[in-house]
């Protein structure tokens, strides 16, 4: 008898070269101008979604998560609770997933405490790395942002010099990116945990510079 992997079922993003987004929603319907599309990668148990949906109700909301079951057990919360029309988890890998997406297509996404990987060997595992950062200059909209949260000091600056670098991505306002708190409402479970515990969490925020203000290539342009 064959034994079932678990969550073998998993949602998964549907196969070809580009995924159009409208139809993961049910019901599939392109998004209204007052509606704006937003991207958490890792979401991991799922409580920035649904307090994000909740608190935004112009928002539709994509999930990412690698984890097979938390990917399953949220995308089904979802659906009971009546937001399979606005939000959607899939099983994936974003450095996989997002070279599927449109061009410009995301009008947000968050990055909230990735990375715990410290040892040497596990540098390979890192999501929020420059392959990734390319992939979302691509997927967001012009003027669209960029939200990283950690509560390590040393990833918070090496994830600041990264973007910073970058000749897409500028601070979301002022001159640093570097910020005190957001304006999303929503929080993830870390993030409510580190400040029950009184512990500093880096935030940085950034905006996506206008195609005409970037160096970066279209999709499909010689670099």
């Amino acid at each position: 008898m064959t034994r079932e992997f678990p969550y073998a079922h998993a949602p998964r993003l549907p196969e070809g070269d580009v995924i159009d987004l409208a139809q993961l929603f049910t019901p599939a319907l392109p998004l209204r101008p007052e509606e704006s599309l937003e991207l958490e990668i890792g979401p991991g148990r799922g409580w920035f979604i649904f307090e994000r949906l909740e608190a935004a109700p112009a928002v539709r909301m994509l999930g990412l998560e690698i984890r097979r079951k938390w990917a399953t057990i949220v995308d089904d919360r979802l659906r009971t609770r009546g937001f399979a029309s606005r939000a959607r988890v899939f099983a994936e890998d974003a450095r996989l997933a997002l070279p599927r997406f449109p061009d410009a297509s995301l009008s947000v996404v968050y990055v909230h405490f990735p990375d715990p990987w410290w040892k040497k060997r596990h540098q390979k595992r890192l999501v929020l790395g420059a392959g990734l950062l390319d992939q979302l200059a691509r997927v967001l909209i012009p003027e669209g942002k960029l939200l990283i949260q950690t509560d390590v000091e040393e990833r918070a600056a090496a994830y600041e010099a990264l973007v910073s670098a970058h000749p897409a991505f500028a601070p979301a306002t002022g001159t640093t990116p570097r910020i005190d708190d957001h304006a999303y409402v929503a929080r993830s479970p870390r993030e409510r945990r580190a400040m029950e515990d009184g512990l500093p969490i880096h935030r940085l925020h950034y905006r996506r510079l206008s195609r005409s203000s970037s160096a970066l290539p279209a999709s499909g342009e010689a670099p």
